[in-house]
């Protein structure tokens, strides 16, 4: 075990050069997923604000805004809630009891709470289960924002767990396959260990102690490291519109401010307890498992191959990937293509979720990157450079698939990501965009609250359809409560003029104050069938389905009427014109007609631009901040490859310029050979984006409704797919410059290396 220690301390002083790059791989994979973690763990648990509306008031006094219903669980009962978006008032006889007890304080603007100056505990007693009781900083919840606030906080926590799986992805497969080459760069040293004599087991010991001591020290660096990013991370999502401006994240690069007073605390990071959290459990033990696990799969070749075989492998890649990877990745091959094919045969929505597009595409990814030597060689057979150079870079890069793989896989998983994630997100904003722009059968749209028209006719104006946001809860197969967002209109028939609904069966005419109209989604979708469900004010009624509209691409809710949205206002006003009518004139005429909150009045074009945009500005910005971390990660350890493949070239580049060729042209060839690597890796991720993508226009196609009537007629169909070519081209530029760059450099500044003249 001593000599075990010994050498590989040496080999870590000696090879530095090698392990620096695997160092920086872990570190930094380690940082990122730290700087994840740190930031889920403070959206899981927000500051909490002071309250504003009743600030004075010791009590408030709010009506339920839950829904709780029995489900199954097994053998069991149990409980499943959800917030509805129109709790009902506290009723007058409550607040007739609750003067008795002191002062009642109403917002008439908002009346739906109110603030009592009583002893909690005696309004606790007096109140009941008929409303809930807010004290001390849960009178927040009573606020205007509180609500906002809230799904501020969900959207940070969707945005950092999408992150963070793709941020662990990313620093798993480089760090893996860092750890890999580097055990594939020292063949030679191992031959030479066999032939003097090392037994297969000496081998593997020092390359697990030598992973285990690197393994270590990066992942506690990481730590470090993640621990000063994780505010900076917070600062960006702010400046992106992702998270509000009062979420901060602790960390050593920016002090805690403690509330009411102007100085700092640094106590929170520098507590044990801090370090113990489960980020940094999490990011360490990923980390070191990672660089051990990497090294112990490559050191297992490396122990099997006998003496002879491994000198002779050190020179020629004759067998750049064993069957077990080939395996591997294999059946993630057929993994990704089977899900993608039964989720097309079973539910094809599933594939425009964000929770699907974003994770399923990484079986595909790691597929390919798993089997990238073996797919590199086909793919450089097809690339054809002129001259003497052309042919030397080509041949060099096949001759050395282990390096050439190694240089196009983290390209390949870049181009593959970037492609993936922003040509699915962007072709599903499409699709919607364009069913959204096929179903409106209006010229101009009023928005605000508590909307109203005046009952003076406007003139030129043919239907007006007034309608508001509301929910409605089902219970599905009995085990959960589902919400469905909804729309409440005044006149079902103003309803089928304004609109062209993609309806599968039934007449939107038909709907009533006793009906609904559903989507394919739901799982009692017949028409003439009876519903029990919750409205949007958590009253339970039943309902018959009077229309059924097809699933499209998921924004085709439910139709009540106004009598079943409970205290819902009126949100929207679709208003169809006469032929003969001048939009401008009309829509000077409705501002005038229009009273309510925040009134705008704009052209259905208009509406919908705003409304339905090609990506959402929070969602691209979410996106383009997390290709912007995992590009800079696969960057800098892109670096670190070829830094570390040009320390052990040292004799071929000599036998070069012993040969005749010059400075320039050994530099010309190193930068084609990480030209031809990139563009390899490029190939390949454009490959595995067209068949994630493929999936996502087959899923758009099946969910195009047919309409003899022309009612959304194709409308996911016609939109297709949108490939994000800026981006992807910015990715690849990146790497191109770095792997040049590093290749180039990497040879220019090694010290036995006498390329530099």
């Amino acid at each position: 075990m001593l000599t075990t220690l010994t050498c590989a301390w040496a080999n870590l002083r000696t090879r530095r050069h090698l392990f620096a790059g695997a160092f920086v791989a872990v570190a930094l994979g380690v940082a990122l997923v730290a700087s994840m973690g740190l930031g889920l763990a403070a959206a899981a648990d927000p500051p909490v604000g002071k309250p504003q509306r009743f600030a004075a008031q010791p009590v408030v006094v709010m009506p339920h805004d839950t829904l709780t219903v029995e489900v199954d669980r097994g053998p069991h009962r149990a409980h499943d809630s959800k917030k509805i978006p129109h709790p009902q008032p506290v009723d007058k006889e409550l607040l007739r009891e609750l003067a008795e007890l002191g002062t009642v304080h109403r917002d008439h603007l908002a009346p739906d709470a109110v603030g009592v100056d009583a002893s909690a505990a005696a309004v606790r007693e007096l109140v009941g289960d008929r409303a809930q009781v807010l004290t001390g900083a849960a009178r927040r919840l009573a606020d205007p924002g509180a609500e906002r606030d809230v799904q501020a906080v969900v959207a940070v926590r969707a945005m950092l767990g999408t992150a963070g799986g793709v941020s662990a992805f990313v620093a798993v497969f480089v760090t893996a396959s860092t750890f890999a080459f580097v055990v594939a760069l020292r063949r030679r040293e191992f031959g030479l260990l066999r032939l003097a004599g090392a037994t297969p087991g000496r081998v593997r010991r020092q390359l697990f102690t030598e992973a285990l001591a690197v393994g270590v020290a990066a992942s506690a660096t990481g730590c470090v490291l993640g621990s000063w990013g994780a505010p900076l991370l917070a600062r960006a999502l702010i400046d992106n519109g992702i998270a509000p401006p009062w979420f901060t994240v602790s960390g050593t690069g920016t002090p805690q401010s403690t509330s009411g007073t102007s100085w700092t605390s640094w106590t929170s990071w520098g507590s044990w307890s801090y370090w113990t959290s489960w980020p940094f459990q999490l990011a360490f033990w990923t980390g070191l498992f990672v660089a051990v696990a990497g090294a112990w799969a490559a050191s297992r070749r490396a122990g099997r191959i006998g003496p002879m075989e491994a000198l002779w492998d050190a020179d020629a890649d004759t067998d750049a990937m064993p069957w077990s990877r080939r395996i591997v990745g294999a059946a993630l091959l057929a993994l990704g293509l089977g899900l993608t094919v039964h989720t097309l045969w079973t539910d094809p929505s599933a594939l425009l979720k964000r929770k699907t597009y974003t994770t399923q595409p990484m079986i595909l990814i790691t597929a390919a990157a798993a089997l990238a030597p073996l797919l590199v060689r086909p793919v450089l057979r097809l690339i054809r450079l002129p001259g003497a150079i052309g042919l030397l870079v080509r041949e060099n890069a096949a001759a050395s698939v282990r390096r050439t793989a190694a240089v196009a896989a983290p390209v390949l998983v870049t181009v593959a990501l970037a492609g993936s994630l922003m040509g699915s997100a962007e072709s599903v904003s499409a699709a919607k965009s364009q069913e959204a722009n096929e179903q409106s059968n209006v010229q101009i749209i009023a928005t605000g609250h508590h909307l109203s028209l005046t009952r003076r006719p406007v003139p030129g104006v043919a239907t007006v359809s007034p309608s508001a946001s509301t929910a409605v809860f089902v219970r599905e197969e009995g085990t959960s409560l589902v919400r469905s967002e909804a729309r409440a209109v005044s006149d079902p028939a103003a309803l089928a003029a304004t609109s062209r609904l993609p309806v599968v069966s039934g007449d939107l005419r038909h709907l009533d104050d006793r009906s609904i109209v559903v989507n394919e989604e739901w799982e009692h979708h017949r028409v003439g069938d009876r519903l029990t469900v919750w409205l949007g004010d958590g009253r339970r009624t039943t309902l018959r389905i009077a229309a059924v509209l097809a699933r499209g691409t998921g924004d085709n809710g439910a139709y009540v009427t106004m009598a079943n949205a409970g205290a819902a206002p009126v949100d929207r006003i679709d208003v169809r014109l006469t032929p003969d009518a001048s939009p401008a004139t009309v829509t000077d005429a409705l501002r005038a007609a229009t009273s309510g909150h925040d009134v705008r009045v704009r052209t259905a074009a208009a509406w919908l631009d705003a409304t339905h945009p090609r990506v959402k500005p929070q969602t691209r910005q979410g996106m383009l901040l997390l290709l912007g971390i995992a590009l800079t990660y696969t960057a800098i350890s892109l670096a670190g490859t070829q830094l570390m493949a040009a320390s052990v070239r040292d004799g071929e580049l000599r036998a070069l310029r012993r040969a005749g060729a010059t400075r320039a042209q050994v530099r010309w060839m190193l930068a084609g050979e990480a030209l031809v690597a990139v563009t390899a890796g490029t190939a390949l991720g454009l490959a595995v984006t067209a068949l994630n993508l493929g999936g996502l226009a087959a899923a758009l196609g099946l969910l195009s409704p047919e309409s003899g009537a022309g009612a959304g007629a194709r409308a996911g169909l016609e939109a297709g797919v949108v490939m994000p070519w800026g981006v992807v081209g910015s990715a690849v530029g990146v790497c191109a410059v770095v792997a040049v760059g590093a290749g180039v450099l990497g040879a220019g500044w090694g010290r036995r290396n006498r390329v530099g003249g």
